[in-house]
């Protein structure tokens, strides 16, 4: 390794669970993550800032909880002004060049009125091919709107990089033709097809090729850099292109061991969001219905699904494979710290549930955490309760940069210090009625054995002791004998730093 600080390489997921690596014992098939986990260090207890794709995004960024960097809820822009307290700008300020590939999501697709950002979707026709940033403190972008190809790649003018690359020769419409057709044999799983999209059209493949590009020709190479390569899977819907979605066997995936909906002794919030009719503008109460509401699967729907999701992780993994094999053959291994992370999780079938909502049981609040690089620990797993806030003091500490004292977090590499503890970790969602018609304030505490979640507007709130019951069967809020617990969990939850803004406005749905 050379005199100068570490190159960054941040590769995140989209709605991955913690669990859903083959070396945590699922039945999914990640070798080039199992590998970057064999050679670094795995935090098993680290959690999302958020458990919706905004607030976690924002949070991972900034290194500031959503209500004190403003994005609470889907369908609130982050403030480009929040942005040069964020990670990125730091790292710029330091000396890196910093560069983001994939899906961004820091301000709203889909908006009640052109917003003048770049990921709105009317907006984006008042960005030529020529722009490439700067966007939020990164220097260079290359970006898609929604990742999600339940809404098609925009034609131009509208779209971004991907999207124009997408539709350049004219064939766009025949491959999202393409990416709608079901290879068979149909299902009648929510959401679940074998796609026929070419897997070179794909946006995972895209995202890593647009990285590897940069990495080989676009960087100065006098410079270290701090690169964020962000794909927007595994997210619904549960559209795996072939031959990656049959590479799992349905009929082999590992069920949940708790996969039916109890909602008894649960918060009354659980009921209401599952019912309850989303408020405001009516085409976005359509789309929250039709495309972020699943209703309960059968074993043989949830086993397509859970088959579909295996594939698009295995698409990842081997995207992530190419990207430590350009390290290696640009000489950049030993240089280069890698980081990978998924902004929050999916229920995939716990509890009944499929997706994500405000029920913050373990599938949906645990992420993915995995450092690897000169300096870091090798085969080594940390159980600390930690967080994705924790990734800009991480990085500003590799970086030898200062770290922005309005900053949430704590460096990850404190804890490879002999009998380095945390005590908790902390996850919000200060949620709007748009979503389910219901409005919470939830705030949630997890330490290395328990999880507490209280609606700071009810009073109400669940609590599990995940060292006696990890599949968090018994809510032990109102138990008498658990008061204590109770107690400490919400004096831990109350450290929350006193600084949160007053709520935000919403300029559209997500």
């Amino acid at each position: 390794m050379t005199g100068r600080p570490p190159n960054i390489l941040l590769i995140s997921a989209d709605q991955q669970r913690a669990d859903c690596l083959g070396f945590m014992g699922r039945r999914v098939k990640t070798p080039h993550l199992d590998a970057l986990a064999a050679g670094g260090t795995v935090f098993d207890a680290a959690i999302t800032p958020s458990v919706v794709c905004q607030p976690a995004r924002a949070a991972i960024l900034t290194g500031r909880l959503p209500r004190t960097n403003g994005v609470h809820d889907n369908g609130i822009d982050l403030d480009p002004a929040e942005a040069e307290h964020g990670f990125a700008a730091t790292l710029g300020r330091a000396g890196y060049q910093t560069a983001f590939f994939g899906k961004a999501h820091f301000s709203s697709y889909h908006t009640f009125a052109p917003t003048g950002t770049p990921e709105c979707v009317t907006s984006s026709a008042s960005y030529g091919p020529e722009w490439f940033g700067p966007y939020m403190g990164f220097q260079h972008v290359e970006l898609m709107l929604v990742g999600h190809n339940w809404f098609p790649p925009e034609p131009p003018p509208r779209g971004q990089h991907y999207e124009r690359w997408f539709h350049a020769d004219g064939q766009g419409e025949a491959r999202h033709a393409a990416y709608l057709r079901d290879m068979g044999p149909p299902t009648d799983a929510a959401q679940c097809w074998h796609s026929g999209l070419p897997v070179a059209w794909h946006n995972s493949t895209w995202t890593a090729d647009r990285a590897l590009d940069w990495l080989a020709h676009g960087r100065d190479r006098e410079q270290p850099f701090c690169a964020w390569v962000s794909f927007p899977d595994p997210h619904h819907p549960f559209d795996c292109p072939e031959p990656w979605s049959r590479l799992h066997d349905p009929a082999e995936v590992d069920l949940p061991p708790h996969r039916r909906r109890d909602l008894t002794g649960r918060p009354w919030w659980h009921e209401a969001v599952l019912t309850g009719e989303p408020a405001g503008d009516a085409k976005a109460a359509a789309i929250r219905k039709a495309y972020s509401r699943i209703p309960e699967q059968t074993d043989a729907q949830l086993r397509q699904i859970i088959a579909n999701t295996y594939g698009q992780i295995s698409l990842i993994d081997h995207q992530v494979g190419r990207l430590m094999a350009a390290l290696h053959a640009l000489d950049l291994t030993r240089e280069t710290v890698v980081i990978y992370i998924s902004d929050h999780g999916d229920w995939l079938g716990d509890h009944g549930l499929v997706l994500k909502g405000p029920m913050h049981f373990e599938g949906l609040l645990r992420v993915p955490l995995i450092v690897n690089g000169p300096g870091i620990p090798q085969g080594t797993r940390v159980d600390q309760p930690v967080s994705t806030l924790d990734l800009a003091p991480t990085f500003a500490a590799l970086a030898g940069a200062e770290a922005d004292p309005g900053w949430h977090g704590a460096p990850l590499i404190d804890l490879f210090q002999p009998g380095a503890t945390r005590s908790h970790a902390l996850s919000e969602w200060d949620l709007l009625p748009g979503r389910t018609g219901v409005r919470l304030n939830l705030r949630t505490v997890r330490t290395q054995s328990a999880k507490l979640t209280v609606d700071l507007i009810s009073g109400a709130g669940e609590m599990y002791d995940l060292a006696a019951d990890p599949h968090e069967l018994r809510n032990l809020w109102d138990d008498p004998q658990a008061r204590p617990l109770r107690d400490r969990l919400m004096a831990l939850a109350l450290t929350r730093p006193d600084d949160a803004r007053p709520q935000s406005e919403p300029v559209g749905s997500a």
